[in-house]
């Protein structure tokens, strides 16, 4: 007889709802800029390049910060910093809406991605404290899938409220909403059951170099990086800046289909997520399996979208959509990873470690398809043709070449020394135990 679930009590789930809303929004305002490229460029008069650097600043900083968020979370708590992340994003936001040069809205979404990244690890550091550990992955992944919710308020009302309301209403009106989380933190949520606000111990310089060099030492850490990695930048360049007009120009397909399109990205992560979650609770043992099928599903489909002559028919570009979607809760199997080959001392900064890989593969696109495009297109401006397109998207091969590459090599790594050290406990591969045959 199995044994019966430990109960969850209400109030955990109200400040999971709040983290996760506060997480929402954050997607949001990562992702808003997505369906406003074309008129980010003709606001600021700027070229594909300098476009491409506003996505590039914003994923760098948060990518940068993954790891000080996570020695932060572990000495102030989830509420105080996920509420400091929250002022600066509305903060960022509302300077975005205001800025009327390109050096001012640099620096708003500079600080959009500082607020961004003071989010997620608060979140699965409050659903730790909250939730049973049986409970943990499943909300875990249900955090990263219902998060995307954010990125379909991005899509297609974004693109109403732009046409509508114009550029600077559009975009206070996203901030206004952080004014409201900021008084639903306050007031419903708290660090864990027994307490309003944790504090951990101060630690020394020591103490995090030790900390970070372990963390990076076991190949479960690096394996977890190169599954984030490779999995999610496909998704991300195209949700966040240029999947709007490689679907417009590159693809001819209306601003109306192509809002509908990245919200089927969305739609994909959404559904996927759990999917993937109860295959992995169900088959650990083939984590890094799933991510290598998963990535090669993406590659091949892309390969048939960049190759048929004239532009792609639309299930094809549904086909993309789906699977492209697919890689981003693909990259929580990192995560996944990262918890269960290490200490629980030495979760925050595995975590942050892991959650730095996808997002340095999305800025690295994001910047080459800006430059392709710039290189492709005679006289420069923001005409971008489908063969331009081609090749500023064909950029992806390389990143797909080194991720998969590494993903191979260090889940052999991975597997070699958790069998060696974990044999008489009779754990298995990738840190977790191993079925009965």
């Amino acid at each position: 007889m199995s044994p019966r679930p430990e109960p969850v009590p209400a109030r955990a789930y109200v400040v999971w709802g709040v983290g996760l809303a506060v997480y929402l929004l954050a997607v949001f305002h990562r992702s808003s800029l997505a369906v406003a490229g074309l008129a980010a460029g003709e606001r600021f008069d700027i070229s594909a390049s300098q476009l491409s650097t506003f996505t590039m600043l914003q994923l760098l900083v948060y990518a940068a910060m993954q790891v000080p968020v996570g020695l932060l979370v572990d000495r102030f708590g989830s509420r105080s910093v996920l509420l400091a992340g929250l002022l600066v994003m509305t903060a960022a936001q509302a300077g975005f809406a205001l800025a009327t040069t390109y050096p001012a809205a640099l620096v708003a979404r500079m600080f959009v991605g500082v607020g961004d990244a003071l989010t997620f690890i608060c979140v699965l550091r409050l659903v730790s404290s909250w939730f049973p550990l049986r409970r943990i992955p499943l909300i875990t992944q249900l955090t990263g899938t219902l998060g995307q919710l954010g990125a379909v308020g991005a899509a297609v009302p974004m693109t109403w409220a732009l046409s509508d309301l114009g550029w600077t209403r559009a975009y206070l009106g996203t901030a206004s909403i952080g004014v409201l989380l900021a008084v639903a933190v306050l007031v419903a949520l708290h660090d864990a059951p027994d307490r309003r606000s944790l504090r951990g111990p101060r630690l020394s310089v020591s103490a995090i170099r030790h900390s970070l060099t372990s963390s990076w030492a076991h190949p479960g850490t690096r394996l977890g990086f190169w599954m984030h990695f490779v999995t999610q930048f496909s998704a991300t360049a195209l949700s966040l800046l240029w999947g709007y007009p490689f679907l417009v120009q590159g693809e001819g397909r209306s601003p109306a289909t192509a809002g509908a399109l990245l919200t089927v990205i969305v739609v994909a992560v959404m559904a996927a997520g759990p999917v993937l979650g109860w295959l992995v609770g169900a088959h650990p043992w083939h984590r890094s399996s799933m991510v290598l099928v998963i990535v090669g599903a993406i590659v091949t489909v892309w390969t048939a979208v960049l190759a048929w002559p004239g532009s792609a028919p639309l299930p094809l570009l549904v086909l993309l959509a789906v699977v492209v979607g697919v890689g981003g809760p693909a990259s929580m199997i990192g995560f996944d990873v990262g918890r269960t080959s290490n200490p629980p001392e030495r979760l925050a900064s595995a975590s942050g470690i892991i959650n730095q890989g996808g997002f340095y593969a999305s800025l690295t696109l994001v910047i080459t398809i800006g430059v392709i495009l710039d290189w492709r297109t005679p006289g420069g401006g923001t005409g971008y043709g489908p063969d331009a397109f081609r090749w500023a998207m064909a950029a992806q091969y390389p990143l797909w070449a080194l991720g998969l590459s590494q993903v191979w090599r260090y889940r052999r790594q991975a597997r070699r020394v958790v069998d060696r050290a974990t044999l008489q406990a009779g754990l298995g591969a990738e840190g977790v135990v191993k079925p009965p045959s």
